[in-house]
Parts: structure tokens; sequence; C-alpha cells
């Protein structure tokens, strides 16, 4: 049997954007296409606009999802399209995957990466006061943790922070949706100096 393949008419005007232009529409297609997170600097050069206009279309486009099935969510320099955190249990039922579930020790090892990033695997055991070595592994498995390069300390240790599944997981926009920790809590994380992603709340839920 013959594969059909519509043509467009030879007089029908192209619908792909000319250099030096990105419209909302365009940077959605493009992250829907895009198998990994795309940095502001690479849709610049996809497009060619400079960066003013790449965020210019990120706000725009973040302004149009919300509210539904899509969000855009972000890390750093980098921009990813990822399904709303309330259409998840669905989701979960058509994928047929469950939540992912974490053990204390897992949940409270993420919540040092997520708030002290980047963090080395001796700065997290020298704060939970135990080997966190299979536990790291484990959230790096389960792509909730990643390696953010080396540290320039003696030994060159690796560095950790957390990955978009963490976003996606725990229903985040970006690492600036991460509630304010107590005083408590914030006081353990900065024992060895580092510094927190966000200021303290004494009337916050710790992560």
């Amino acid at each position: 049997m013959t594969e059909r393949v519509a043509a467009a008419p030879s007089d029908a005007p192209t619908e792909r954007p000319a250099p030096g232009e990105l419209s909302e529409a365009s940077l959605e297609a493009l992250l829907f296409v895009a198998e990994r997170p795309l940095s502001r600097r690479e849709i610049g050069a996809i497009a060619g606009v400079d960066a003013a206009t790449v965020d210019e279309r990120l706000g725009d486009l973040e302004v149009s999802l919300r509210g539904r099935g899509i969000r855009l969510i972000a890390v750093g320099d980098r921009v990813e399209l990822a399904t709303a955190p309330e259409a998840g249990a669905v989701v979960a039922r058509y994928v047929g995957a469950d939540a992912i579930r974490l053990s204390p020790a897992g949940l409270e090892t993420l919540a040092i990466v997520a708030y002290r990033q980047p963090v080395t695997r001796a700065a997290v055991e020298r704060v939970r006061g135990v080997d966190s070595d299979h536990t790291i592994r484990s959230l790096l498995h389960r792509r909730l943790v990643v390696e953010l390069g080396r540290s320039n300390a003696p030994g060159r240790p690796i560095l950790y922070g957390t990955a978009f599944e963490f976003l996606e997981r725990f229903g985040l926009q970006s690492l600036d949706d991460l509630p304010p920790l107590d005083a408590d809590v914030a006081a353990r994380l900065s024992e060895e100096g580092g510094t927190l992603l966000l200021p303290l709340d004494d009337g916050a839920d710790d992560a």
C-alpha cells in the first residue's frame, strides 16, 4: 500500500519563521519537540534572535500556559515543557507509573542537595552525619539529582544538584518556588558555611 502524503500548494505561504524571528507558537513547538532541556543561548542561536527576545518570548509562553496541562519550567539557563503537577495522577495512570516513593533518608538527602546545590557528597554527609553514597546513587538513578561538575577543592569532588525531574515530581516551576526553611533546618544546612537558596521563614514547613 502506497503511503499518502499531503503536499502543500506551491503558492501556500510558509509557516517557518524567517531567521531573526521567534514567535510564541514557534518557541512552544521547539520546546515540545526537543528531547532535552534547551538553554536560552541554544534557542537564540536556532531562531537567530538575541537574548532579550528569547527571554521575552519565554515570559509570554509561561503566562499563556498558566492553568493549562503543560507548563514551562526553568532551571538556571535551561528551559523545558512539562506536564502540570495537578495532572500528575491521570498522567501516571495512563503511563502505568506509580508516584516515586522515597525513603526518609532519600528525602533528607534530596532536601540537602536542593537547598545547598551545588554540593559535594562529603558536605551532604557532614550535614546528615551518615554515609550517603548509596542514597545519592539512588537519587541519580531516578534522575532527581544530577552531576553539575567538579569542585575546585582537593580531589576535585563531584558537585550535585537537582534535575528537571525533581521540579516535576514536586510540582515546582523553578527552584525559586522551594518553600522557605525554618530556622532549625536552615542552621543544619548552613553548618558547612554554604549559601542557602532561600531566606528563612520561621512559620514555614521544612522541605
